[in-house]
């Protein structure tokens, strides 16, 4: 793979990365119920990408009968991705949900050494290891005895996010975005009781955030993610997305007004160091 193919998908891990971390900011700007949030944004989501599927050149990969119990597994482990963190995030200190979510570099890196092969470098495990490091600056201050179960609601929602980055590049020569639309089907049809336990406000504010959340913030997220995973190590793919709860507070910062401690300032740069010179490094070396 040459190094523009790979600079490109790291490109579209980023953009997906950015997107993504709008989410903390959106979500606090809608008052619905969590699991509304999750099941409305991700049905836009499943028409973006069926209008972007069509859209888009070039011959359509069929689905075949040998493939639908990986894909199914790859779509209900990234659904149960967004569904365990927002759970967790209603029973345990959001803080504590976003570390033990964002330990998903570490189980990529070893599940995509086990079942792909791609062995991480010593640039790639000194990232995840700084990546880590980072995160306990970025959420100390925020760090609190939580409830156990969500806990480990927040855990599994990492793994299962690991799991599906794996079964994704598993699969980097099919097309990885239907995989993605599947999860975000099996996400709208587990929100769906909702609607009728906690109907919804329908006001222009709410349903212009919505529609931002399905078009942009995952659904335009999952096309990018799809593209880059195809070009990306599974587990550089996973330090690039630790910039998203970084830019998270960010986001609240310039819109709300909410100013980020010296640890979340101090973490940030750490990760964001970490991501840079675990990207550049392995392109140095196919130069030297």
């Amino acid at each position: 793979m040459t190094n523009g193919h790979r600079f490109a998908g790291q490109g579209a891990i980023f953009l997906c990365a950015l997107f993504w971390s709008t989410s903390g900011l959106f979500i606090r700007l809608v008052d619905w119920h969590p699991m509304l949030i999750a099941g409305s944004r991700s049905l836009i989501a499943v028409a973006f990408l069926l209008a972007l599927r069509r859209l888009s050149p070039g011959r359509k990969p069929k689905i075949t009968l040998r493939q639908v119990p990986m894909l199914s597994l790859c779509g209900l482990c990234y659904a149960a991705t967004m569904i365990f963190f927002v759970i967790a995030n209603t029973m345990t200190a959001s803080a504590n949900a976003i570390m033990l979510q964002y330990a998903a570099p570490v189980w990529a890196a070893l599940l995509g050494w086990f079942f792909l092969r791609e062995r991480p470098r010593w640039e790639q495990w000194g990232a995840l290891g700084s990546v880590g490091l980072g995160m306990f600056f970025v959420f100390s201050g925020g760090l609190q005895a939580g409830s156990m179960t969500g806990d480990m609601l927040a855990l599994a929602s990492g793994i299962a996010f690991a799991g599906n980055t794996v079964v994704l590049r598993a699969h980097k020569d099919g097309n990885p975005m239907d995989i993605l639309l599947f999860s975000h089907v099996i996400t709208a049809v587990f929100a769906l009781p909702f609607f009728f336990l906690h109907p919804p406000a329908l006001t222009a504010h709410n349903l212009l955030c919505i529609a931002y959340m399905g078009i942009f913030q995952i659904g335009m997220a999952s096309a990018l993610f799809a593209t880059g995973i195809r070009r990306v190590p599974v587990a550089q793919a996973m330090i690039i997305c630790a910039i998203e709860p970084v830019l998270n507070p960010v986001w609240v910062m310039l819109v709300l007004g909410e100013q980020p401690t010296l640890p979340v300032v101090v973490g940030g740069g750490i990760i964001i160091a970490a991501v840079v010179l675990s990207t550049i490094l392995p392109a140095l070396r196919r130069r030297s």
